[in-house]
């Protein structure tokens, strides 16, 4: 159950930071932060979040769906 709030908890801080990055991109200040900050940090936490599915996966913490259909 952890782990599926904690990969919960990671969609929804990339989809907040995909959502800033928008921001950033309307508003075009260019003394403003920078855009890719935000989808940098959007690709490192799908990166962890492929990561720990896979762990959770090959320790048995989480089982795949036997039939997929």
């Amino acid at each position: 159950m952890l782990i599926k709030i904690l990969v919960g908890g990671l969609l929804v801080f990339m989809v907040f930071n995909l959502f800033k990055a928008m921001m950033i991109m309307l508003k075009d200040n260019p003394n403003g932060p920078s855009m890719s900050k935000y989808i940098g940090r959007r690709v490192l936490t799908s990166a962890i979040i492929v990561a720990l599915i896979l762990l959770a996966v090959a320790t048995g913490l989480i089982t795949p769906n036997p039939t997929p259909h």
